[in-house]
């Protein structure tokens, strides 16, 4: 599925400094490489968020959690979220995973594991049932969406619009998830933008990028390279381990402290001043993600988050940011 929607790109003051937006996909523990499963709910690594929360408030960054059902639903977990957010120290968004969303109408599957691949009126359900969730645990109804596995769909933005959403997160650029039925979203801006029914909107995408010799031609050189033929000679890593392009997502999951420092400084210098950092809620317990498998595996996964951080505030002169901060900043082209 290829989504087209009409879109109003937005401008930023010339004289802005690297601002960074940190979300976390905040949602219960599963398996991975298991099928999708109504019962996989446990919510446990809720209770350990206060690793990394610590972290980002010693760096003055606002963190953005989008949590899901189980994780609004559940008493231990939005607990903590209720007081955070009361006190100032995060923002609270919705993130739908429908398999563990009611109503349970659908078959269970990939391809429904994209919220916007349901029927439109059942993909407004759960959205519903999800924000009024929300707004009775945590005690503040979301204006910030972020779909799970990144599945928008066609009839997302008039769901968001109805239900008095204002923000979007959930566009990752240079990326198709089209083989397992999911969105396609190459050629998608890089930069913040507004869209849907009216144009209310505001969408600010993850980061990705594509440094290297060849950055200037990274995304259609990297999209060839992936070509099946291509991938199965292990063409997207030859062409990173010769420095020629490689593309690279800004999170702590899978990617080096070192390759994100190499990221930010590429896309500065290309005149990119908003970014999306983003990570799992699972990966701050131990064994709940792939990512961090135990105690050790955390500390450096939350020492490369502090390193990070540091490197954006000191080398790269940035700042953490809000959704709601980045849309006052920007203004329509004139």
């Amino acid at each position: 599925m290829t989504l087209t929607p009409g879109i109003t790109p937005a401008v930023f003051p010339p004289d802005l400094p690297p601002l960074l937006l940190v979300v976390i996909d905040t949602e219960e523990e599963f398996d991975w490489s298991a099928p999708f499963n109504r019962d996989s709910r446990a919510v446990e690594c809720i209770g350990e968020q206060h690793h990394a929360q610590e972290v980002m408030e010693a760096h003055g960054i606002t963190p953005t959690y989008v949590i899901d059902y189980p994780v609004a639903s559940t008493p231990s977990s939005y607990q903590i979220f209720r007081d955070w957010r009361a006190a100032g120290r995060c923002i609270v968004g919705a993130h739908l995973h429908p398999w563990v969303n009611p109503p349970d109408e659908e078959e269970v599957c990939t391809y429904h594991s994209y919220p916007g691949n349901l029927p439109a009126d059942l993909e407004l359900g759960k959205l519903r049932v999800l924000t009024e969730t929300i707004e009775r645990n945590v005690g503040a109804r979301p204006t910030v969406y972020k779909a799970g596995r990144y599945g928008l769909g066609p009839h997302t933005a008039r769901a968001l619009d109805a239900l008095g959403y204002e923000f979007d997160l959930s566009v990752v650029p240079a990326t198709d998830f089209g083989e397992d039925g999911g969105p396609n979203y190459r050629g998608y801006p890089h930069d913040p933008y507004w869209f849907g029914p009216d144009g209310g909107l505001f969408e600010v995408p993850l980061t990705r990028g594509f440094p290297g010799v060849l950055n200037g031609l990274g995304e259609p050189v990297y999209r060839l390279a992936n070509a099946p033929a291509l991938r199965r000679l292990r063409m997207p890593g030859i062409l990173a381990r010769l420095g020629l392009v490689e593309r690279i997502a800004l999170t702590p999951e899978g990617i080096t402290l070192e390759e994100n420092k190499r990221l930010v400084r590429h896309l500065v210098a290309k005149g990119r001043r908003i970014f999306t950092y983003a990570y799992h809620s699972s990966s701050l317990l131990p064994g709940g993600s792939p990512f961090v498998k135990n105690r050790d595996d955390r500390a450096r996964f939350v020492d490369a988050m502090d390193g990070f951080f540091h490197f954006f505030r000191n080398e790269m002169g940035g700042r953490g940011t809000t959704p709601q901060e980045i849309r006052a900043l920007a203004r329509k082209p004139s």
